[in-house]
């Protein structure tokens, strides 16, 4: 196969659509997706070809998934490059989309199809909040004549650890239409770190396999497993009993085995369940809480039980869902637009937890994957919430709320708003910046601005301010900190921490005076009359001043003080979001136009001190662009980058426009920033969040 992948199922539904594809046939993400839930239950497929590497954790610690086929008695590999001496079924496609990543193998006459199925519906928290994923394996014979086929599958003790050294003790369990193999940690640390470069360590890993002839299900030592169907076609006679036992030591797994028997041109198909029950998911202020899907009382049974009786439902749903979006996505930005989305979406969903606080309220916590390993960062919130605007407006107040209650707590005594809640999976109060202990290295005008921007986001998408008002005191303190400090910022850092601080950040400037007018806004809409009109006034004002302040001539500053500089003015968008008008169209034509002359082969750059950019906030900078020329312009050297990095890891958001290389960060949820052009189209925001909840 050859290092670019064909996408023949995307450009089947795009062609549906009736939508030309010119230009984005190939794709070759550098990571792909494989089972996507939640910051610990995370597995990607870093290689052209699945039978290359193992699948890894986000983290790029291997978390191995294989699977073997015999063909008339001969076997081949699917999954996994181990044993070597077993040729790799040849590989002939992938497709990628939403929730579903499907790679087409063809050799020795048949077809198999591997399917890998995380139900990732945004507008249902039952379903979005289920850690269970589905691989779905179907075969059908492609030269006239019917084959023998048997299947193996196995899922190994390393998602069940955060070191190939902690033991492990597994069991089997006995459910409603099918076997369940659980493995987990003997010693169950429940919560009991936090930090970045983690994989989780208690809870219990599930394998759910349907009942069904030909079917048999083992616990094994992974050699052992695997020598036995490529021996004979079977599992080992037993489970293995010597336990508990460290990962390494033998790499237990869990194990299924499919007799398909005479397969011809009609499909066959069998599937197996992927599940993480961790019990407990995050502590929030001292307080354990439950998964979402467990806050009525379910038990990793239940989870199992659903997940197996709703398969059929849920890949249908899934498949009009992928649709819809693939088909919008590209009516909105072009079918390169498209497959970023499709990649860009269950990435986001994934560098989350839905967390029920104790009165069941829906908690939506983010994890600084590969930054600094922060809860509920303010400033990731704000990159990734375009797309949970669109597709969810609950998911937004679910990722507000723990930040406006800790602001809210006596440990908070400064008058704008937190940069976090804690270290995950530990939200016990900020971390950054040396705590709530000073405001040195804080970020006063950055994460007011959001919150307050957010808050109105949130009101136009739901049609009523009364979330705001749930926490008018902070949103009203905040607002006033932006009318003292915000339009000539202090020596400050923002959300590119990375950069350092600046003084005078025009972009910093922008995002406090689009806020302003946002918290006029929501005094309008609350009944403030008398206030909105003067922070409405305010917000203009200041923004006459920015356009003397800013300019360059040709374009606007980095800083205020400082001519000949640049920078992308990304915080600008929400001009055109929220409707407000408040900065002559101008503003955006100027910079746009400069943009394409200090654009570089992978993408602009963030502004002019570094050839380094970040993925988020070009697609926020495009989304201001008034042509789909104009946006391609941007789009194209993106897709470049993504299409040829030699960083093979599920999406950095941090990267350098020159090289094409990894400059840090890696799997965030920032990513749901790609989305924000459908975000921009009233026709399909209004669509998308009339969906939600149904």
């Amino acid at each position: 196969m050859s290092r670019s992948i064909v996408l023949a199922g995307c450009a089947a539904i795009l062609l549906t659509a009736g939508l030309a594809l010119a230009g984005a046939e190939t794709f070759r993400p550098p990571s792909v997706p494989l089972i996507t839930h939640d910051p610990y239950f995370s597995i990607w497929s870093a290689a052209d070809r699945l039978t290359d590497e193992w699948p890894k954790h986000w983290t790029g610690r291997t978390q191995a998934l294989s699977a073997l086929v015999r063909i008339d008695g001969r076997p081949y590999r699917v999954i996994g490059p181990s044993p070597g001496a077993v040729p790799a079924l040849n590989q002939t496609g992938l497709e990628i989309f939403p929730t579903r990543t499907a790679y087409t193998f063809r050799d020795a006459g048949i077809e198999l199809t591997a399917d890998f199925l995380s139900p990732l519906l945004a507008g249902d928290l039952d379903i979005l909040s289920r850690p269970a994923s589905y691989v779905t394996f179907t075969v059908r014979a492609t030269d006239g004549r019917p084959h023998d086929v048997a299947i193996y599958f196995d899922a190994s003790s390393e998602i069940a650890v955060d070191q190939t050294s902690q033991s492990v003790v597994w069991s089997r369990l006995r459910l409603d239409g099918l076997e369940a193999l659980a493995i987990g940690t003997r010693d169950q640390p429940v919560l009991a770190r936090k930090g970045d470069d983690l994989r989780i360590d208690w809870g219990y890993f599930y394998l759910g396999v349907p009942d069904g002839s030909g079917v048999q299900t083992r616990l094994a030592l992974a050699d052992v497993s695997r020598g036995a169907f490529l021996d004979g076609g079977r599992l080992p006679v037993r489970d293995e009993t010597a336990m508990p036992r460290p990962v390494r030591d033998g790499y237990p797994v869990a194990a299924a085995a499919f007799d398909l028997g005479s397969v011809a041109a009609a499909p066959v198909s069998r599937r197996v369940i992927l599940a993480y029950d961790d019990q407990f998911s995050i502590e929030y202020f001292f307080r354990k809480l439950r998964p979402y899907w467990r806050r009525g009382g379910w038990q990793a049974s239940d989870l199992l039980e659903a997940a197996n009786r709703e398969y059929g439902a849920l890949v249908e749903r899934c498949r009009r869902f992928d649709t819809e979006l693939m088909a919008d996505l590209t009516a909105s930005g072009g079918p390169k637009y498209a497959l970023l989305g499709a990649l860009s979406y269950r990435q986001s969903l994934a560098a989350h937890k839905l967390a029920a606080d104790i009165d069941g309220t829906p908690l939506f916590f983010a994890k600084e994957n590969f930054s600094n390993g922060c809860i509920s960062t303010v400033d990731v919130i704000y990159p990734a919430a375009p797309m949970y605007l669109l597709f969810n407006p609950a998911l937004v107040r679910a990722m507000l709320t723990p930040v406006f209650e800790y602001s809210r707590l006596g440990e908070w005594k400064f008058p704008f708003a937190p940069h976090d809640v804690g270290t995950y999976p530990l939200a016990n109060g900020q971390v950054y910046g040396g705590g709530a202990k000073t405001e040195e290295d804080q970020m006063p005008v950055e994460e007011s601005g959001n919150m307050i921007l957010l808050a109105a986001a949130l009101a136009k998408a739901e049609g009523t301010p009364a979330y705001a008002l749930r926490y008018w005191d902070k949103i009203k303190t905040w607002a006033e900190y932006l009318k003292a400090k915000g339009l000539d910022p202090e020596n400050q850092l923002c959300t590119d921490d990375f950069a350092g601080h600046l003084a005078h950040n025009a972009n910093l400037s922008l995002k406090a005076i689009l806020a302003l007018r946002a918290y006029a806004d929501l005094c309008e809409k609350t009944g403030k009359k008398a206030e909105a009109a003067s922070f409405k006034a305010l917000a203009g004002s200041f923004a006459s001043q920015w356009v003397k302040m800013a300019d360059d001539g040709d374009h606007y500053r980095l800083a205020f003080d400082k001519p000949g500089t640049w920078s992308q003015k990304y915080n600008l968008v929400w001009d055109k979001l929220l409707g407000y008008n408040l900065f002559p169209a101008e503003v955006s034509r100027k910079e746009l136009a400069y943009y394409r002359k200090v654009q570089a082969p992978y993408g602009l750059p963030l502004d002019n001190r570094k050839e380094y950019t970040k993925l988020d906030w070009i697609f926020w900078t495009a989304t201001m662009a008034a042509t789909p020329g104009e946006f391609a312009g941007f789009l194209d050297p993106v897709y470049s980058w993504v299409n040829t990095t030699a960083d093979r890891v599920p999406l950095t958001d941090w990267y350098w426009t020159n090289t094409g290389r990894k400059a840090g960060f890696q799997a965030r949820s920032v990513v749901g920033g790609v989305l924000i052009k459908m975000l921009a189209d009233p026709a399909l925001a209004a669509k998308w969040a009339g969906k939600a909840g149904k």
